[in-house]
């Protein structure tokens, strides 16, 4: 019996973790009509407060006890700066200068910087087979930057460099959230992260927010969504999902993102990629799926 309930919830979070694939996807799309009538800083501000008031109320039905130690605060604000802030707005400035599809590509990218500053920071061994799915990670990104090379001049070029500022932010936020686990639950650390963001960003909204009449019910709509699915519903699938199918599935799951967000961004938004692009960022999520496996086995 209990075989067979484990091969059900395996079954079921296999599917809800499609379903966030696809949500997160679709995160791209809205974000960018949604930038038409907020500045990328204000939407993140109005995002992450609409998921707080998701986490807030899972707080206070699942949890009780002290919030946080006064010594781990300069922590929780660096992974607000970083995980929230500033890698949402290099994402959310980018939409500006590429298509949400090569941003998706670029930060496939992830896990391949994770390991290079394991191995240059912390000293960890890193196995010849991850060292070799680095390097075809970095030969897929060179796919991608090259067929833009006439247009990295007009713009493009900062895009990217938005785009790769995500993913340094994101593996600061991550190295520095893996240090708070060992102290902290995860409703605790991602309700602690997000009042951050919310506070640093405050004074800022406030300043830069449009007038109520200005939030339409599409808006409104729209901040929801991806408070929500990035940070509220979607935070809940990703950690079920890593109890249940464990971080190396999570992670491949995740590695997708780009396939969603490339088919959303064509039927939604009308962009595209060029075939050789389309090579590339296949090259980069493979590359990636296989440096994935490999630091799972190092970890096993």
């Amino acid at each position: 019996m209990k075989a067979y309930e484990e091969n059900v919830n395996k079954k079921l979070m296999y599917v809800l973790m499609c379903i966030l694939v696809v949500s997160w996807g679709l995160d791209y799309v809205v974000a960018k009509k949604a930038l038409a009538g907020l500045d990328p800083l204000t939407l993140v501000f109005f995002k992450h407060l609409a998921g707080l008031a998701v986490i807030l109320a899972i707080r206070f039905k699942k949890e009780r006890g002290p919030l946080f130690r006064l010594k781990d605060i300069w922590m929780f604000a660096a992974c607000a700066v970083f995980g929230g802030i500033m890698y949402f707005y290099c994402e959310y400035t980018a939409m500006d200068y590429m298509p949400v599809s090569l941003i998706s590509i670029v930060l496939s990218f992830v896990p391949v910087v994770s390991i290079m500053i394991e191995a240059a920071v912390y000293k960890r061994r890193t196995s010849m087979k991850a060292i070799a799915g680095v390097f075809v990670c970095i030969f897929g990104i060179t796919l991608i930057i090259g067929v833009d090379w006439e247009i990295l001049l007009q713009g493009r070029l900062i895009g990217y460099l938005l785009a790769f500022g995500s993913v340094f932010c994101w593996n600061i936020y991550n190295f520095v959230t893996a240090a708070l686990h060992e102290r902290y639950t995860t409703i605790a650390l991602t309700f602690n992260q997000l009042v951050c963001v919310c506070v640093i960003l405050l004074p800022y909204a406030l300043y830069h927010a449009p007038p109520l009449s200005g939030f339409t019910p599409v808006m409104v709509g729209q901040i929801a969504y991806l408070g929500l699915m990035s940070c509220g519903a979607g935070l809940l699938i990703q950690v079920r999902g890593l109890l249940i199918l464990g971080p190396t599935v999570s992670a491949l799951f995740a590695n997708f993102l780009p396939v969603a967000a490339t088919f959303l961004g064509w039927l939604f938004l009308g962009e595209v990629i060029a075939p050789v692009q389309f090579v590339g960022g296949a090259i980069v999520i493979a590359a990636g799926c296989f440096v994935i496996k490999e630091k799972d086995k190092a970890l096993a």
